[in-house]
């Protein structure tokens, strides 16, 4: 939203935040942005923060659906406007990440100082004739340099970009195959009690068309009753066979 709109308050923003309390600020910072600029959809906190896949992997994309269609374009310098944060990370100076000021020296700053050296010490005019040619090889440095911070902003936007979306992808990979863990077992419990009352039924039946008094046929159909009992709004399947259970 910040790169759409430059004015989201970065510095109310946790980039490191482990605890639930520091997501839910970050979320009413988000929410806030929305409310400002008038972006009709409400932030699903509670959701968000259970770390459900399908719930996060919608919001993912409504959120990259909104860019593509809001950002103005042209650079944008995502490091500088979070003041050197790191997301999920330690922090770390902006101006570390910066290309050669035009004011530093080349690499032919050795040279020009001790040719300076010389030329103070000796002051002969080869050693002053030494120290002209050195400055002159450090132009080129300085004319690169201009291009420089804007080359290292856009490379190291894209490596947290693809860091972070690595992350996410471990994370809901890890949460899938919970899941399918937790179908796996529902479903071998299901089999299992399904197991058993199906012997009860076939046993009643059994014991039915033998031949039993009322009394004994009376409960029989109570148990029945009670293994055929659906709760309130369970539907049968339409494809489903009319089996006895």
């Amino acid at each position: 939203m910040d790169s759409i709109y430059r004015d989201v308050p970065m510095s109310k923003v946790k980039f490191g935040a482990k605890h639930e309390y520091e997501y839910v600020s970050n979320f009413k910072v988000l929410q806030a942005v929305f409310d400002k600029h008038k972006i009709d959809n409400t932030i699903p906190v509670e959701r968000l923060m259970k770390c459900r896949f399908q719930d996060n992997l919608e919001f993912l994309q409504w959120m990259k659906k909104y860019w593509d269609q809001y950002y103005p374009g042209g650079p944008y310098d995502a490091l500088g406007r979070r003041k050197g944060e790191v997301v999920g990370g330690n922090t770390m100076r902006h101006s570390a990440i910066k290309a050669p000021s035009p004011h530093m020296p080349g690499p032919g700053s050795a040279g020009v100082k001790k040719a300076m050296s010389n030329s103070h010490m000796s002051r002969s005019t080869a050693s002053t004739t030494s120290a002209s040619t050195a400055r002159k090889t450090t132009a080129p440095p300085r004319a690169a340099a201009a291009a420089g911070p804007l080359n290292n902003n856009e490379d190291a936007i894209r490596a947290e970009l693809v860091a972070e979306y690595q992350k996410m992808t471990t994370q809901m990979t890890q949460q899938m195959q919970e899941l399918k863990l937790t179908v796996e077992q529902v479903e071998k419990e299901r089999e299992f009690y399904f197991s058993k009352l199906r012997e009860i039924e076939l046993y009643i039946q059994t014991r039915t068309e033998a031949g039993i008094d009322d009394h004994m046929d009376a409960t029989f159909k109570e148990v029945q009753a009670i293994m055929y009992k659906t709760e309130d709004g369970f539907e049968i399947p339409e494809t489903a066979e009319e089996a006895t259970f």
